[in-house]
């Protein structure tokens, strides 16, 4: 069953740069590429570090920490140390919302 819940407005999400947002007590990073809106889990797969303070680029998205690089599109890691792809969610923007699906992750 989905669940879509509000978590920002498209115009929150510079382009080039990652928005921290909470859903559900689920803390996320949403990355907006050429006006479509994609969101994973906000905590890297590697070590406790915040996604959404890292580098952004194209459909990449790069750990401060120790910049382990995930694709938005589909969690999976490119580039180590990390080697567990992050959690996806259902993204629609309707009327300049954008709403995630925390269940359907």
């Amino acid at each position: 069953m989905s669940n879509f819940v509000k978590v920002a407005r498209v115009e929150d999400i510079p382009s080039g740069e990652a928005l921290q947002a909470e859903a559900d007590g689920q803390v996320l990073a949403l990355v907006q590429v050429d006006g479509q809106v994609f969101c994973v889990q906000d905590i890297c797969t590697h070590e406790h570090a915040h996604l959404s303070e890292g580098f952004c680029e194209g459909y990449e998205i790069e750990c401060p920490l120790h910049g382990s690089i995930f694709d938005v599109r589909t969690g999976e890691v490119k580039s180590l140390p990390a080697t567990e792809d992050l959690k996806t969610y259902p993204v629609k923007v309707e009327d300049g919302d954008v709403l995630v699906d925390v269940d359907g992750a």
